[in-house]
């Protein structure tokens, strides 16, 4: 379970279909959509 924050919603959600990146800065982070509006959510995870 992987828990970010949907700027439509205002709260933390748990991010639906979350896929691993990789930022060009070398950081990973957690891409999905909200269960509740479909809006993309993103999460910065920490260094790679």
């Amino acid at each position: 379970m992987v828990e970010g924050r949907c700027m439509k919603c205002k709260g933390p959600v748990e991010i639906k279909n979350p896929e691993d990146v990789i930022m060009k800065n070398g950081m990973k982070a957690v891409k999905g959509t909200c269960p509740k509006c479909s809006t993309k959510v993103f999460r910065i995870v920490g260094k790679a």
